[in-house]
């Protein structure tokens, strides 16, 4: 399994409890992150050809990817890997906020360079919840803003004098993010979907907050997808009786 998503811990705990054999693979960008039950490994398999030869030598009998949606690199080349070696592939994937009833209302943007130009536009506070990788893409357009910028792990690269680091993990409370958010003006954020980081949308609701929102890419052409893990379940129960 790939993983690194909350919906990650819980389907390798539901496999173990199955009697399935499941090694979760992370990424490793979180220093501490929250370890799955099952064997783990940390860290990327080099590319396409790392992933081929992983999946080879490990004796695979299928993969499932439940990384977050923004997880782009490794779903890509899950995609490419799996059917040429012949392993089964499922996508594991949340539904993103579209649906919620205000997301009509907010400022969609392709990636985080526009989502910066945008939030620029919109307010001098802006609260960042785009996680530390893409921080770079938002320190020109705002620069001269007093940013609340909230991220698991260290940044690794210098932030402006004007903003403000908040290091934390949620999942949030509604009250806690009315705490937070009490001096922002616009909130940017990314279509990660799921209940642990929704309450900041309530909050942005709430106040009639601007929020500017970074569009999933989408999964790669051709990939199964399910949306919770009593489907990827039934998928591997269905595979183990073939």
């Amino acid at each position: 399994m790939l993983g690194g998503t909350g919906e990650a811990r819980a389907l390798a705990a539901a496999l173990v409890e199955d009697g399935v054999e499941v090694v979760t693979s992370l990424a490793g960008r979180v220093v501490r992150p929250r370890l799955p039950v099952g064997q783990v490994r940390v860290g990327g398999f080099g590319g396409i050809e790392g992933l081929t030869a992983y999946l080879k030598g490990a004796g695979v009998s299928a993969v499932v990817d439940a990384t977050h949606p923004f997880a782009e690199r490794i779903s890509v080349n899950a995609a490419a890997v799996c059917p040429a070696v012949g392993v089964p592939l499922l996508r594991l994937e949340r539904l993103g906020w579209a649906g919620r009833p205000e997301a009509s209302g907010w400022h969609w943007v392709n990636n985080h360079d526009e989502a910066a130009d945008v939030a620029a536009g919109l307010g001098e506070r802006p609260f960042l919840t785009v996680g530390r990788q893409s921080l770079d893409r938002f320190v020109e357009p705002l620069r001269r803003h007093a940013c609340l910028v909230r991220v698991v792990d260290e940044p690794d690269i210098r932030l402006p004098a004007s903003w403000m680091l908040l290091r934390s993990r949620g999942p949030y409370t509604l009250e806690h993010e009315r705490q937070v958010m009490a001096d922002a003006d616009v909130l940017v954020t990314k279509d990660s979907g799921g209940d642990h980081t929704v309450a900041k949308l309530e909050v942005a609701a709430e106040r009639v907050m601007p929020v500017v929102v970074v569009r999933r890419a989408g999964p790669p052409a051709g990939v199964q997808i399910v949306r919770d893990v009593d489907a990827v379940l039934a998928w591997v129960r269905g595979l183990l009786v073939r």
